[in-house]
């Protein structure tokens, strides 16, 4: 039997706790036997869950046995990781998996350096801030990089998990987990998360004034060379300053956010989707429709479909 220890922190997420002991423990194998074995071990007797305290049956030496480890996520990403935990997840040779801020508790044990990952999009580019040998993608549900495997927020811990009892057993036993756990197998609209905006980066950061300049000029077609002379900086020290404050790179951050706010525009408006894309920057129908996929996992005309304006009258 395929051995699952979730490993608990102080702090942890609820929810997160919760999703891969509900998914594996509800996986049956044709003959109805049970697929995986579930364990929650911690370095303490007792965690804390939000607005309740979880006692842990089991101790970090459980993880020797195990074949997938699952790090839930944590609600204080400044808490410091157990120097226990830290090398009991920095030595473990299991298939690892982490939902929503675990990938922090992941990388803070090493185990994201020279991978691409994900988290929960609020998060993502704190992750890449602190981790920067971590390639951060934040706009997937998950990311298989063999043997680590990470998920964004909430829900999509439960994709994820799905997706690894459908890699361990197949489609027919994963269908069967879902309809147990009543959701779909696989949510429609791909692989990304639906983000209906971004956090501001907070008044008095160091390049808040360059990122509220490029956001009132979304619409505009502007270059590398442009905002680096706004910025009154070479075009190489804008991207390190960049990169370094918020995760990425300028002309990726206008690209998203060019996305996000025409995903407000097809929300809020009957404007044709054309005219969204041109309205918000890009240069063609074409390039638009690409980088819109890409951002959010489905076309404008998609997104507009689950996302509907709001009837008038």
């Amino acid at each position: 039997m395929h051995r699952v220890v979730v490993v608990a922190n102080d702090d942890v997420v609820p929810f997160d706790l919760s999703v891969p002991i509900e998914v594996f423990g509800r996986a049956r194998l044709a003959d109805g036997r049970p697929a995986y074995q579930v364990r929650v071990c911690a370095v303490t007797e007792e965690v804390r869950a939000g607005a309740v305290g979880v006692r842990i049956p089991h101790d970090l030496s459980v993880l020797a046995e195990a074949d997938t480890v699952v790090v839930p996520g944590v609600a204080d990403l400044d808490a410091p990781l157990p120097a226990a935990t830290r090398e009991a997840l920095a030595t473990c040779t299991a298939r690892l998996v982490s939902i929503c801020t675990g990938a922090f508790v992941l990388a803070a044990a090493g185990r994201l350096d020279g991978r691409r990952a994900t988290t929960h999009w609020a998060a993502a580019a704190e992750l890449a801030r602190r981790y920067p040998a971590v390639t951060v993608d934040p706009d997937v549900l998950f990311v298989d990089d063999d043997p680590v495997l990470t998920s964004a927020g909430a829900a999509a811990g439960l994709d994820l998990c799905l997706y690894v009892v459908r890699r361990d057993y197949g489609a027919a036993v994963a269908a069967d987990t879902a309809r147990r756990c009543v959701m779909p197998l696989e949510r429609a609209g791909g692989q990304a998360q639906f983000i209906a905006y971004e956090p501001p980066v907070p008044a008095g950061h160091g390049i808040q004034p360059l990122l509220a300049w490029m956001a009132d000029n979304l619409h505009r077609p502007l270059t590398l060379a442009e905002i680096a002379a706004y910025a009154s900086m070479s075009t190489r020290s804008l991207s390190r300053h960049f990169r370094d404050q918020t995760g990425t790179t300028p002309m990726r951050w206008l690209s998203r956010h060019r996305v996000r706010r025409a995903q407000q525009l097809l929300e809020q408006t009957d404007q044709p989707v054309e005219r969204v894309g041109a309205l918000v920057g890009f240069a063609s129908p074409t390039a638009f429709r690409e980088c819109f996929r890409h951002v959010v996992g489905v076309s404008p005309r998609d997104y507009r479909a689950a996302f509907p304006p709001p009837a008038v009258g």
